[in-house]
């Protein structure tokens, strides 16, 4: 779960790390009001949850309260990469000496805690690590010990050097670690984590990010969750008990389980189609469900065919079969259905297709074949075809 840069800030103030002063605000009237009690040149930032604001021009100086009403008049409204801007963040401008990157985040290979530290802070870490991999310093925090002032200083000194500005770097890493630690998360970034002409080290900027399957133990992180993470689809998922992330492609997919999803897209992409969504309807046995998640998957713009994949255990075949049926007549479904069944109660829920004259695809292989080959023939003839046997429904 993402948050705004404002909100990232709160907590890192919180937990002791230096930030500048600063207030979110929705109106141009409050940015000077806002500006009229932090005093000096203020950054009007937008605060959307997506990268290149700077470049968008969502980000700017204002030298005056008047400036920064006109500045947030300037921006509020503004889409960014398709999302509006409904709040800006007005806060203090910090006089920049040089910038540098530190970052805590999750080594699953390493079963461990990454911290990334670099010299060249103000830009994007992939982008650093493309074209100045030698200033990047990485090391490994082990979950179970923490940070060691032995063992790790020495790495961070190389990243922040002179020693007075490892020292301080070292503390806002102590504040890092308290933060990622007890809050879960998978993401916790400064950058630029800038000095300042007088030496002392500053979060310009901010950005964390929780595990969603940790938020149950922090019921209080739950009302910062922000609709514009997530598409209407997937809101709309959300509320169904369906797990959806929106994709690209043209072809939905309607699974039961991750692995089974996941592996269902890896074959789509291997055949040469690519994926609308993700879909997991998971291990319950409701046709409402199969209503639901068809429903949702059709709302895509750019699906032109949709797969039904079910390897029947705790979910049953015959019920997939039931909301096949009841999505048939509740639904206008005008793009070719494919779908895949075995499992629990199979031949149930084959005898219910074959009832309402469809059949099912036994093998995924030839499944994924075919919903490829009417994808690419719908988007042919300009649009979809109403469901047909022979593993098409």
């Amino acid at each position: 779960m993402k948050i705004h840069e404002y909100q990232a800030k709160a907590f890192l103030k919180e937990y002791g790390v230096p930030v500048p002063e600063g207030r979110a605000v929705s109106t141009p009237e409050e940015a000077r009001a806002a500006a009229q009690s932090i005093g000096g040149p203020v950054m009007v930032k937008a605060q959307v949850l997506v990268g290149g604001r700077g470049k968008a021009g969502g980000v700017k100086m204002a030298r005056t309260v008047e400036e920064a009403e006109a500045r947030a008049r300037d921006i509020l409204g503004m889409k960014i990469k398709g999302i509006e801007v409904q709040k800006v963040l007005v806060a203090s401008a910090v006089d920049i000496a040089s910038e540098f990157y530190l970052s805590l985040t999750v080594d699953r290979a390493a079963r461990a805690i990454q911290c990334i530290a670099s010299a060249s802070g103000g830009m994007e870490i992939e982008e650093i690590a493309k074209t100045q991999p030698d200033r990047i310093v990485t090391f490994s925090v082990p979950a179970t010990r923490g940070l060691d002032r032995k063992a790790h200083f020495q790495e961070l000194a190389r990243a922040f050097a002179p020693s007075p500005l490892a020292e301080q770097a070292w503390k806002i890493l102590g504040s890092l670690y308290r933060l990622f630690t007890e809050k879960d998360c998978l993401l916790v970034e400064i950058n630029p984590c800038a000095q300042t002409p007088a030496g002392e080290l500053v979060a310009a900027d901010a950005k964390v990010i929780f595990d969603d399957n940790a938020l149950y133990k922090h019921p209080e992180l739950e009302k910062l969750r922000s609709p514009e993470e997530y598409s209407e689809e997937e809101m709309d998922a959300r509320s169904n008990g369906l797990s959806y992330v929106s994709l690209d492609g043209t072809i939905g997919c309607i699974v039961n389980g991750a692995g089974l999803s996941m592996a269902t897209m890896d074959l789509i992409k291997f055949f040469g189609g690519s994926p609308a969504n993700f879909l997991d309807v998971g291990g319950s046995s409701s046709p409402e469900k199969v209503l639901h998640a068809l429903r949702i998957v059709l709302k895509h713009p750019g699906v032109s065919a949709v797969l039904i994949n079910i390897f029947g255990g705790i979910t049953r075949c015959d019920d997939i079969a039931r909301g096949i049926l009841m999505a048939r007549e509740k639904l206008s479904i005008s793009v070719p259905l494919v779908i895949r069944l075995i499992g629990t109660n199979e031949a149930e829920g084959r005898a219910i297709l074959k009832g309402a004259r469809l059949d099912a695809f036994e093998d995924l292989t030839p499944a994924v074949q075919a919903v490829i080959s009417r994808s690419r023939e719908a988007v042919r003839t300009g649009g979809g075809v109403e469901p047909r046997p022979r593993g098409a429904a």
